[in-house]
């Protein structure tokens, strides 16, 4: 009986525990690809994210390929 009774204790303190530290939340997410005449191509990712302090992150991913010759 006491073995359950710790074993609850400790979920309950995860579950609370885990409500209260939060997660990051992914507030906007575009990508845009363009295609040159030559055969590259160029990538632009842009990903917005709510910390969960409150802080806002914005972050920008290029990527540029060129056709095999």
């Amino acid at each position: 009986m006491k073995r359950k009774i710790g074993l609850w204790a400790t979920m309950a303190v995860v579950g609370v525990s885990s409500l209260l530290i939060g997660c990051d939340r992914t507030v906007s997410k575009t990508e845009e690809t363009s295609v040159r005449s030559d055969g590259s191509t160029k990538s632009k990712e842009t990903t917005v994210k709510e910390n969960s302090d409150g802080t806002v992150t914005k972050t920008e991913e290029t990527k540029k390929t060129s056709p095999n010759p």
